[in-house]
């Protein structure tokens, strides 16, 4: 097996931030490894300062904005390493995050992947991603999110890595594909990395936590925090998610969770608490409404393509019901926290 890890950055429009995250990556303690840029048509000249600035890169220019999933799949098969990285343009690496990551999986075999310890950018002592905790309706967040970073000293194993930095085998990617696609290209953004996850946990992949391995991220810098596109892709990804990888006895137990999630997302829009309360204040709450009835009518248009993945994932998995829920118990958040959570740190 070859060292060589393949870093794979995604940039849209990051002139404002790619220069600090290719600096950081070569100056990585690592040195082991090729750096593959793929750009999603970007119009502010970031793909010009890349090819001026940066020769060693390997620059792949997409002519159209292709989505998270399918710029990163591109990358990987372009990559050469038995190691793939994938890194946010908006990301910054610790000089020795990539030596952490890999030394992890090498201490635990039975992992396919390893979740760096995220801080956000802005406010360095806050975690924004210590892996990812899951939710029964299909949603997920950062493990740790808003929380102070001396509470994630511990290597130990989570359900996923954040799509932010994360670590993989190239054996499990291969071994976890559904269609010839890593990740779903369907997705376009958001719950890639948690749909990936659950594909990996089907197989019987694990997922390890390195909290030596230090990025920090400017979270959600290329869509906004606020944004409609945003609201309306995590949640029709969600349901996207269930459809694929949930048995029926755990999609129907979601709904319970998505329900009281609603509760506490409506209480959220009227006091003015969560990512919900946020959003209410760019955008009226009838425009969360639309949001919402927009994001059902796209997930019943894509069912069929969804049913057929998930008769490839059903076919191949290993871990079975009780074991999911196992895994919601282990890995899980609460419904109020999930819920009412803040988009951003405070002082970002």
């Amino acid at each position: 097996m070859s060292d060589l890890v393949s870093v794979i950055i995604l940039n849209w429009n990051g002139k404002d931030y790619i220069r600090a995250c290719l600096d950081n990556v070569l100056l990585q303690n690592y040195s082991n490894m090729e750096i593959i840029v793929v750009d999603n048509a970007s119009t502010d000249g970031s793909v010009e300062l890349i090819r001026r600035g940066y020769p060693s890169v390997d620059l792949v220019e997409n002519k159209q904005n292709i989505g998270f999933g399918g710029g990163n799949n591109i990358g990987i098969r372009r990559a050469k390493g038995d190691y793939v990285l994938i890194l946010n343009n908006d990301a910054e690496l610790d000089e020795s995050c990539i030596r952490a990551m890999r030394e992890a999986l090498d201490r635990h075999p039975e992992c396919g992947g390893c979740a760096s310890k995220i801080y956000f950018k802005n406010n360095p002592q806050v975690v924004d991603a210590a892996g990812i905790a899951v939710f029964p309706d299909g949603l997920s967040t950062g493990r740790g999110r808003f929380e102070h970073g001396s509470l994630y000293e511990k290597e130990e194993e989570v359900f996923g890595a954040s799509g932010c930095c994360a670590l993989f085998r190239r054996e499990m990617l291969e071994d976890i594909k559904v269609a010839g696609e890593y990740y779903d290209e369907d997705f376009f953004a958001y719950a890639d990395d948690t749909d990936l996850g659950w594909r990996a946990r089907l197989r019987g992949w694990g997922c390890i936590y390195a909290p030596e391995a230090k990025t920090y991220h400017l979270h959600s810098a290329g869509s906004g925090s606020h944004s409609a596109t945003k609201a309306f892709l995590v949640e029709r990804n969600r349901v996207w998610l269930q459809i694929k990888s949930f048995p029926v006895s755990l999609i129907l137990y979601g709904q319970y969770f998505t329900l009281l999630r609603y509760f506490y997302q409506a209480y959220g829009a009227f006091v003015g608490k969560g990512a919900s309360g946020e959003f209410t204040r760019e955008h009226s709450k009838m425009e969360l409404a639309k949001i919402l009835f927009k994001a059902y009518s796209s997930a019943i248009q894509g069912y069929g393509q969804m049913a057929t993945k998930r008769r490839e994932i059903r076919k191949r998995r290993f871990l079975g019901t009780i074991e999911m829920f196992s895994c919601l118990k282990t890995y899980g958040i609460r419904t109020r926290d999930i819920a009412l959570m803040r988009s951003e740190a405070e002082g970002t």
